[in-house]
């Protein structure tokens, strides 16, 4: 069986990773130019930690994640109005870049990779798939997979519907290099927010600096100079904002984009399959993309390579599932995984009211949250709070 699998991030990078070794031909491609490093500081647990520990993963992610350990808020003057400590609770919550958990995937992944190219054009029968790239090749598959991000171009072309959910708000991360600053910052993740916004900073290794934006906005369009617009909005704020924004990149050094959630009725049509954010992006307020992704990506595979015949159960080394049984496999990933996204989903868009508060008020409440959390016992009950679950999507279809 071939798959190409559209889109070399998280999602897809971790089904090629399952697939290939499940005996199957893999081919992955990439619209950007070249790997993507860096992106923005996650906290990675739940069901996709524990795919990245069945993958072998896990010594890898201990030694490039960094001991962020506590939470911070600041005022203007850089002053600390509330913070908690991130002591207990936490030995299965890894923080690190976006990018350092995709590299660690990609590091282990056999199958070719080409960058700088896309799907142009898809055509379907019941024998399978013929594509035509945007580098001018063709490719004839059993599979092809959308693992293209929230703005896919495999769900464009394959359902011709999806469009993101907009939820209000707009992104920005970059990294600057100042070792002074990286110092003032520290293991801990410092935040200043007014009504509608709020500004990240995490100190990094070699003396870096992270940069987290987010900003209210009833308006999806995302400006044409994104770097200029952050000055704009966050560069009166103080802290260390004007120092940062004086040295904001361009893209695609500056990642900028809106806050979205993809809700889709249905994941796959024919040959045509969608994973990762492509299909069930949570947003960045819910925090548990990266997670769903690698779990996404771990039943997808299962269900694609159990056919039900007498020796197979998942993502094991198994027979690759028959061409009768593909539309069934798919629809059982559907079913496992779509009530997990929609409880996430949910929990992020109650979540937003706190990581971008609109009044001063909720600004008041967030920090009450956070000094009764310091309490005896709030900190692991925090914890849970921010955790909706899915950790049973890790049990193989056949138990």
């Amino acid at each position: 069986m071939k798959a190409l699998i559209c889109g070399a991030g998280i999602a897809g990078l971790t089904l090629g990773w399952h697939l290939e070794r499940a005996g199957w031909e893999v081919e992955v491609v990439e619209r950007a130019a070249a790997f993507r490093d860096g992106g923005y500081m996650i906290d990675f647990y739940g069901p996709g930690f524990e795919v990245a520990t069945r993958m072998g993963l896990r010594p890898r992610l201990m030694e490039v994640r960094y001991p962020v350990n506590e939470l911070s808020y600041v005022d203007r003057a850089g002053r600390q109005t509330s913070h908690l400590t991130l002591t207990s609770g936490l030995d299965q919550v890894v923080s690190l870049l976006r990018g350092d958990l995709a590299r660690a995937i990609a590091d282990d992944v056999r199958a070719p990779i080409t960058y700088g190219t896309t799907v142009e054009s898809v055509e379907q029968d019941a024998g399978g798939v013929s594509l035509r790239l945007t580098d001018g090749t063709s490719r004839d598959v059993d599979l092809l997979v959308g693992a293209d991000g929230a703005h896919s171009r495999v769900r464009g072309l394959g359902f011709g519907d999806g469009t993101p959910r907009y939820l209000g708000h707009q992104v920005a991360a970059y990294i600057v290099e100042d070792e002074e600053l990286s110092r003032r910052v520290g293991t801990r993740y410092q935040m200043l927010t007014e009504p509608g916004l709020m500004a990240g900073a995490y100190a990094l290794r070699d003396g870096r600096l992270a940069l987290l934006f987010l900003r209210r906005e009833p308006d999806p369009a995302l400006p044409a100079d994104p770097a200029a617009a952050l000055g704009r909005h966050f560069g009166h704020l103080g802290w260390i904002l004007p120092d940062v924004l004086s040295r904001c990149p361009n893209p695609p050094e500056l990642y900028y984009d809106q806050v979205t959630q993809v809700e889709l009725e249905r994941w796959h049509r024919g040959r045509v399959v969608l994973v990762g954010d492509a299909c069930q992006a949570v947003s960045l307020f819910a925090g548990h993309g990266a997670s769903m992704a690698m779990a996404a990506a771990w039943v997808l595979a299962d269900e694609l390579v159990a056919d039900g015949r007498p020796g197979t159960s998942g993502v094991h080394g198994e027979r690759p599932s028959a061409d009768g049984d593909l539309s069934v496999a798919l629809a059982r990933y559907q079913a496992r995984m779509a009530p997990r996204i929609e409880e996430v989903q949910r929990f992020g868009r109650r979540f937003v009211k706190w990581m971008a508060p609109s009044s001063r008020w909720r600004i008041g409440a967030r920090d009450l949250l956070f000094r009764l959390a310091a309490l005896p016992g709030g900190n692991r009950l925090f914890v849970n709070s921010l955790s909706p679950g899915g950790h049973n999507l890790i049990t193989s279809r056949s138990g």
